[in-house]
């Protein structure tokens, strides 16, 4: 389990039928039932049968991410949170798009706490 595992709690997620159906592109008629287990999401299916969701796929946990990123209020504190991003990138795959986000995500707040610290400093 990850940092960022731990400090978000996926399995607390409000995840719906009609959010499962969205993300596997497929009429909520197929679904039987969706489990949030510790590390997955179980979904049982009329076409297919059982099938396993990481989290890490759905747009919350990315939005979750993101979260944790913005309420960063210091450069350390950012700079710890791309160590964990990095630590989650290497060890799960992540789709080039999501990647690309969280790096924009990441380095816009990482610019504007450099503004905060540079108005600070010249206040000072």
């Amino acid at each position: 389990m990850t940092t960022l595992f731990r400090r978000i709690k996926p399995y607390s997620f409000p995840i719906t039928l009609d959010l499962i159906a969205k993300f596997l592109h497929i009429p909520k008629s197929l679904l039987v039932r969706a489990e949030c287990w510790a590390y997955v999401l179980f979904v049982h299916r009329c076409d297919k049968g059982g099938q396993f969701i990481s989290y890490r796929k759905l747009a919350m946990w990315i939005e979750a991410v993101v979260s944790l990123i913005k309420t960063c209020t210091t450069l350390e504190d950012l700079w710890q949170m791309g160590l964990w991003i990095k630590q989650e990138c290497d060890k799960f795959d992540y789709e080039k798009p999501v990647l690309e986000y969280l790096r924009r995500v990441w380095a816009k707040h990482r610019d504007y706490l450099r503004d905060l610290q540079q108005g600070s400093d010249a206040t000072a």
